[in-house]
């Protein structure tokens, strides 16, 4: 009976399109970096978040009301919860990683936020109780090695810029305000399918970015290039939108922690995107703390084999 289904299941959603579902999710994500460096042409790291998230929000209300069975009902009580939790765990963690591609490559940046499910294991450990095995632990000290030489030695430069070292740790902060949100929202989780929290979080922590509204934004919008908007327009669509209704998609097919495995060639693409687009060159030292990162990350998320049972 369990194969029958499993045949059912497969053949509804194959290997193939699961695979080319996560390729969509994975170049949309990956490309995002290095088109945030273009939108900051023209954009400041405050007006791109806005206008990224302008376009997601009209995008979610259209979604919203076109499928209300989709979404959970929204309880008066985590108005408030849902706002902190948005505005700090995603429009914070978009200004940190906007403010931080200002002075850091597109490589390095998606290397730093590659580092979130480690931040989650370690905030896990000291908000929920959750314990860290000693694989784990190896696991989140080599991605931290990594990302420490990526952030001091990743680029071709050998003196150290003041700026470069407040971009890596802004987006580091990102990578922090991005898994608090993941474990702040499980407990919202039990009252609100993924989707449904991820629209309301962005609809009303977008609400926090009324008060950066000024006439700079104006100024820049009206003289933005073709390439800017192309920017701004993709990572809303694609690189937001898109990118988490695939992710969705992909968690009733498979577990988070099989999917996973999927991410880690987001900061892989992201580098070559950016050596080909901004002729950044790749250094020794970025390629070690590159691979400390994807190992790191592969430890932690790396599950144990189930015990064969004795008939």
């Amino acid at each position: 009976m369990a194969n029958s289904k499993q045949h059912t299941k497969f053949s509804k959603n194959s290997d193939f399109q699961f695979i080319g579902m996560m390729l969509v999710a994975i170049i949309v994500w990956a490309f995002a970096f290095p088109l945030i460096k273009i939108g900051l042409e023209d954009l400041s790291f405050i007006n791109l978040t806005i206008m990224r998230f302008f376009i997601v929000c009209i995008i979610f209300v259209i979604i919203f009301i076109l499928t209300p069975n989709k979404f959970s009902k929204l309880h008066k009580k985590d108005i408030i919860p849902i706002f902190i939790l948005g505005f700090f765990g995603v429009i914070v963690y978009h200004f940190g990683l906007n403010y931080g591609e200002q002075y850091i490559s597109p490589a390095i940046a998606s290397l730093i936020i590659a580092t979130i499910p480690v931040q989650i294991v370690i905030l896990a450990r000291f908000i929920l109780k959750e314990k860290i095995s000693f694989k784990k632990f190896i696991g989140i000290i080599l991605a931290l090695i990594g990302v420490l030489i990526i952030s001091i030695w990743g680029r071709e430069e050998s003196t150290l810029e003041i700026e470069y070292v407040f971009g890596a740790i802004a987006i580091l902060v990102a990578a922090i305000m991005a898994a608090l949100y993941t474990i702040a929202g499980k407990k919202l989780l039990e009252r609100y399918n993924g989707l449904s929290l991820t629209v309301y979080a962005i609809l009303f922590g977008s609400i926090g970015l009324i008060p950066f509204l000024n006439q700079s934004l104006i100024n820049q919008v009206t003289s933005m290039t073709i390439n800017a908007w192309f920017a701004v327009i993709f990572l809303a669509l694609f690189s937001t939108v898109i990118g988490y209704v695939i992710w969705y998609i992909a968690l009733k097919i498979k577990s988070a922690s099989e999917i996973s495995i999927y991410l880690y060639a987001i900061p892989v693409l992201s580098t070559l995107v950016s050596y080909f687009w901004f002729k950044i060159e790749i250094t020794l030292m970025f390629v070690l703390g590159g691979f400390l990162v994807l190992f790191g990350l592969f430890i932690v998320n790396m599950k144990k084999k189930p015990k064969k049972k004795i008939e």
